[in-house]
């Protein structure tokens, strides 16, 4: 009993660091655009997130986790058991552990709409992103779907959550185009650059220490202190990552890019989110070595390929999310893989290539899933609404002033009685 207790009490505690990631991806979106945007974003993130809870109690849980078939999970909407037998998790602290996942997966699709999408289609496409695609993706790997019973290993969520995600805000931005001013015409690109460099970095360290939650919190309990070793593998996974893309960037370009440290932090976690649970420390400093690479890198791609992107939630969380699915087909160890009936070993611990092609198998199906059906979605909300993007004039405005009413940094505004003031 004593044992269940702490096995709960730790889930409860990592549920609260995941959630806390919300306030990470506030100030990393709010740091990484304009400051004319800053309100907007926080209050989307805290209505988005209310709506997202509501949604999954609803039937998204159930669609995950309830009794159903390969595809989708049919039983337990409207989730509300409150038992517990006195072993293991409370299915109520199972619940709510969940859910984070489900809120974080959002909040990283919505990076797609960044700076240009009304408060309407958040609001419309969280409850349908909620309903429809993560649920789906979860099932299937995580809910005892047809990717989980073939083996599919995401210890974490580099594909439910991440790559969802990621390829949920490649479909935005395709269907909501590029930003007034971002590109040219003669196809090259211009920075818009982001208003507060402290506050993303401050975002990224959110995020750094709540994903010990998101990993570690999902040993679900603390018998063998094996979430020691899943945070341990965070760690330095997020610490090469920051520094492959610090080298990269500095090579590359003769600066440290700061923006491109940061994501290459976030690169880091993102990748060995899938392997946390699946292989050694050394594999974990060169799977975030790899994903601090490919996210400077990525960048660039999507540039070139004039998508705009303004929080680089395609290349931190799809490229890099597509990595660290797939890292496991390579690095995963016998003993917590092959040995605990959860997949097979990777090609370098003589697997062969059986859980490589498991796991590209899970990143082609999931990320079709959610690109697919987010621009289906998309494309009918931009027809019925009659556009999801904002006007010209309101997108050169802020969106703060434009779908608020206010602003976020008010201080910064004249107030009419100041302004008459300096006309007397």
């Amino acid at each position: 009993m004593e044992l269940a207790l702490m096995d709960n009490l730790w889930v409860v505690v990592s549920t609260v660091l995941v959630f806390f990631m919300l306030g990470g991806f506030i100030l990393l979106e709010a740091g990484s655009t304009r400051m004319k945007n800053a309100g907007h974003i926080a209050g989307k993130t805290i209505i988005t997130a209310g709506i997202g809870s509501l949604v999954f109690w609803a039937v998204g849980y159930g669609f995950i986790y309830g009794e159903g078939n390969a595809i989708i999970g049919l039983s337990n909407f409207f989730y509300g058991d409150f038992s517990f037998s006195g072993e293991g998790l409370s299915p109520a602290t199972d619940f709510m552990f969940q859910m984070m996942f489900a809120l974080v997966s959002l909040t990283i699709a919505f990076g797609g709409f960044a700076e240009r999408a009304k408060l309407s289609a958040y609001v419309i496409f969280a409850i349908l992103f909620s309903a429809f695609i993560y649920p789906v993706i979860a099932h299937w790997i995580w809910g005892g779907g047809w990717l989980g019973e073939d083996g599919s290993q995401d210890f974490a969520g580099s594909t439910v959550v991440h790559l969802t995600g990621a390829m949920a805000a490649l479909a935005a931005t395709i269907v909501l185009k590029p930003r007034i001013g971002k590109y040219n015409k003669d196809g090259t690109s211009n920075e818009i650059a982001g208003h507060n460099q402290v506050f993303t970095a401050l975002g990224v360290l959110i995020l750094w220490v709540g994903w010990f939650g998101f990993n570690a919190g999902s040993t679900f309990g603390v018998a063998d202190a094996f979430l020691g070793f899943v945070a341990l593998n965070t760690q330095l996974a997020a610490a090469a990552g920051a520094i492959a893309a610090m080298f990269i960037a500095w090579a590359v370009t003769g600066k440290a890019d700061v923006p491109t440290t940061l994501n290459g932090a976030l690169a880091g976690l993102v990748a060995i989110t899938a392997s946390s649970g699946f292989v050694e420390p050394w594999a974990a400093v060169v799977i975030g070595i790899v994903g601090g690479l490919m996210v400077f890198y990525s960048m660039k791609f999507f540039d070139k390929a004039r998508i705009d992107d303004p929080i680089f939630a395609l290349s931190v969380h799809g490229t890099v999310g597509v990595w660290g699915t797939l890292s496991n087909g390579l690095f995963a160890v016998p003993e917590l893989s092959t040995d605990i009936g959860w997949g097979q070993a990777g090609l370098f611990y003589g697997g062969g290539f059986t859980q490589l092609g498991v796991q590209i198998l899970s990143v082609v199906a999931s990320g079709i899933y959610a690109f697919v059906v987010s621009f289906i979605i998309l494309k009918v909300m931009d027809k019925v609404m009659g556009g999801i993007r904002v006007t010209e004039e309101e997108e050169i405005i802020g969106l703060d002033l434009s779908e608020h009413g206010g602003y976020g940094y008010p201080e910064n505004i004249p107030h009419p009685t100041e302004k008459n003031k300096a006309g007397a």
